[in-house]
């Protein structure tokens, strides 16, 4: 692999790396939480697609009722026919990198997103699957929150050939209303 450009060696190695998150998620992920909705039945190969590239990332966190904000870079890969999609985001202010591993369930028709960052490496089971529907993905789960339960919600939306946006929102009402708390603004390299 010394020989190849760096860019097809980093490939190759998030491929691989995949296969083996794969494989470990398969044997060891415990099931999803149940979601608030339960999610429509549309993924298929390809849906992913549009994140595929080298992308800038503009991040708003809201932390202490106040946004944060925050540079970040992201490089995405579709693999096994449009079933999987991985991606390497890094944030090199923060000295943080991660990867997330999007996986088609052919048969349900659902997405399942794992994430495994670099200080823990550890993958961890998917909080949600989701699907898209009329060009926006949504990922419905339940958590708590000081003992409290809330809806957290992960979005794909605003989807064009050469931006895109990822939201984190939360609903502390049963699905009534939902507050963001996450904004990444990709625009492809």
């Amino acid at each position: 692999m010394n020989d190849e450009p760096a860019e097809l060696q980093r490939r190759t190695l998030l491929q691989m790396a995949a296969g083996l998150v794969a494989v470990t998620a398969l044997g060891t992920a415990a099931p999803a939480k149940a979601a608030a909705v339960p999610p429509k039945p549309t993924g298929k190969p390809g849906d992913f697609n549009f994140l595929s590239g080298s992308w800038k990332i503009k991040h708003r966190q809201m932390k202490n009722g106040k946004w944060d904000t925050f540079e970040g870079e992201a490089t995405v890969y579709g693999i096994l026919g449009g079933i999987a999609s991985i991606e390497e985001l890094r944030i090199p202010a923060r000295n943080f990198s991660g990867m997330g591993l999007r996986l088609l369930d052919v048969e349900k028709k659902l997405w399942a997103d794992y994430w495994v960052n670099s200080k823990s490496g550890v993958l961890t089971p998917p909080a949600a699957v989701g699907s898209f529907v009329d060009g926006v993905g949504i990922w419905d789960f339940d958590e708590e929150d000081a003992g409290k339960p809330v809806i957290v919600r992960g979005v794909w939306d605003e989807i064009t050939p050469k931006s895109c946006r990822w939201y984190q929102a939360l609903s502390r009402d049963d699905g009534k209303t939902f507050e963001k708390s996450w904004i990444m603004e990709w625009s492809k390299v």
